[in-house]
This record gives C-alpha cells, structure tokens and sequence, in this order.
C-alpha cells in the first residue's frame, strides 16, 4: 500500500465520516494536533477520512501526517490546482491589504470548494486547523441538517465585542446572534450544490471587491442568512482551564495559542494531542522562539483586526448583500 494511501477503499466502507480540514504547511503542525485528537476520540465501530486540502504540502509533512492512520481512520490528501474559482479567490486576496496572517490567504476559502470537488459525499465535517477534539466527531456528522446549508455556532467573539458586533450588524446587516463561526461547520453538501453557493460567492467577491474583517465567514453569513442551523457551544467551545464532560471540540480561535505562549487556558489538551504527532518538537521550539517582540506584534494584529471592525462599523455602508437570481 502506498505511504499516500488513504486506507479505506470507498468500495468497501459506504458510510465514511469524511471531515475535511484546509491547510498550508504552515498550518501543518496545529492540523496534525487536530487529526490526532479526532482519531483518539473515534468510535472504533466507525470509519472516518480527514481529507486535507492544500496549496503544495511538503514530502516530510505528509509522511507526518500518514503516521496519524489508524485501522477505522484514514487521511486523504487533496491539492487545489488552478481552476477558475481558485484564480477568482487569489485574486480577491491579493487586494486586500492590512488584513494580517489572519484572513489574507485564499486556504481560508478552500473549504468552500468541497462541494463542488467531492460530489459522492452530501454532507461533511470541516474543522479548522487551531481545534482540538474531546469526543467523537461522527456525532456532529449524525446531526440533521434539514434545509440548512449549514449548522455551525454563533460566533462568541460577536457577541463578546462590541467593534465586530456593530460590523456584523452594520456592515453586513446580520443579527448579532445570528452571525456563526465557520471553523466548525457540519455542511449541506448537496444544498450547496444545488444553490451554486461556490459560484455566488464569487460572484459577490467580483461585484462588491469588498475589504471585510474574515471574509469567508462574513460570506458564509451573508449567503446562507435563514438558511443556518445553529451546534450548541460544547462543538465550539472557548478554551478554558477546566472542561465539563460534555465538551467535544474546543477552538484556540484568535487569541492565546498554545504553541506561541505558556501558561494558556486549555493548553493542557493541546499538548496532549500534539505529543502523539511527528510536530510535537516543531511547536515547542516555535512557543520558545516565540519572544516578546513576536508577542507584541501578535497583540497589534489582533488588536488592528479589532479597530478595523470598529472602523468599517461607523461608516454605516453596506459592503455585501447577497445576489437574488
């Protein structure tokens, strides 16, 4: 069998957990946490294939990677090649300027791409690269979705300060409690399909050229307004010292990451997950390299990420709506 083999025949195993995670080699290391912790936390009665979209993954990560496999839970990897979607996305990013690492790279819209790549599958799993599982995530994919082309959680960083909650409301003209985070989404695959969301972002992106504070989500709330259903905070939980048993996916969103700074809340899940990967000793020396002035740089990018929400905010301009056909 190949080194790049996923180890579930698809002839074989029907009913697949396929969960799709997007990433750059950058990312690799925080991914490889995020696999472990979802293969540990599997029913062991079930198969699950974590399909990895990419822009170029190195030979060595990969290979760190395919170490992760276990007998029900198999990785698959997928390169986004050039397409006109892809052209389309790049070029969008690239406008953007004063965006920091954040939300300037077209891998955050990768996800949205699924639909269209993998049409044998009609719903699926996504997760972002910065999660860690405490329970099986073949759960979330049982959920009904009925209608909705996702279910995802409203976003607590919206509702906790105020600059991004008047951006939401003013901006984009979505409620406050009705804005969800994407990093943890179960999607409607056929119904994304069947709306041409893919196409309709594009669309958007190509009308609007709008600069917006986390363009994929701000699309994915603008787009599929009345048609999100809502996961309860235990798939999308903030990190904290002490987790009831009812947590299954805690989200190092935005602040505090684990591999950058000590003493965090929620870095002990991170580390345990992260010691059974080939990156344990990568994110420990990128957490020592990680000095003050990288911290200080840190605080300044989330912080004009802050002032930037307040700023589109007062103007009181629309900067998308949605495309009625």
């Amino acid at each position: 069998m190949s080194i790049f083999s996923t180890g579930l025949p698809l002839d074989k195993y029907t009913k697949v957990v396929p969960v799709f995670v997007t990433i750059n080699n950058e990312y690799a290391p925080y991914a490889a946490a995020a696999i472990h912790s979802l293969f540990q936390h599997s029913d062991k009665k079930r198969y699950y294939r974590v399909i990895i979209l990419h822009d170029g993954l190195s030979f060595v990560n990969r290979l760190r990677f395919r170490s992760l496999v276990t007998k029900n839970c198999a990785i698959q990897f997928k390169k986004i090649t050039n397409s006109l979607w892809l052209r389309a996305v790049v070029s969008y990013v690239s406008k953007r300027k004063g965006m920091g690492d954040f939300f300037s790279k077209a891998v955050y819209f990768y996800r949205f791409f699924v639909p269209l790549l993998f049409p044998l599958y009609e719903k699926a799993v996504y997760i972002d690269s910065d999660t860690i599982l405490r329970g099986d995530v073949g759960k979330l994919f049982d959920m009904e979705l009925d209608e909705n082309l996702v279910l995802a959680m409203p976003d607590p960083k919206v509702s906790g300060i105020p600059e991004f909650k008047e951006y939401v409301e003013n901006a984009l003209k979505v409620p406050a409690s009705e804005y969800v985070n994407d990093g943890v989404m179960l999607m409607n695959l056929k119904k994304m399909r069947k709306e041409k969301y893919l196409s309709q972002m594009v669309e958007m992106m190509k009308k609007f050229d709008a600069d917006l504070v986390a363009p994929d989500q701000d699309y994915l709330n603008v787009i599929g307004r009345g048609a999100i259903g809502y996961i309860g905070p235990e798939w999308n939980a903030e990190p904290t010292a002490e987790y009831d048993e009812g947590t299954m996916l805690v989200h190092f969103n935005l602040f505090n990451k684990p591999w950058h700074y000590k003493n965090v809340p929620g870095e002990k899940i991170f580390w345990n997950a992260a010691r059974g990967t080939g990156f344990y000793g990568d994110l420990k020396r990128q957490q020592q390299a990680f000095d003050e002035s990288k911290q200080k740089s840190d605080k300044e990018k989330v912080g004009a990420l802050i002032e930037k929400a307040g700023m589109l905010a007062k103007r009181g301009k629309v900067l998308i709506k949605k495309i009625e056909k």
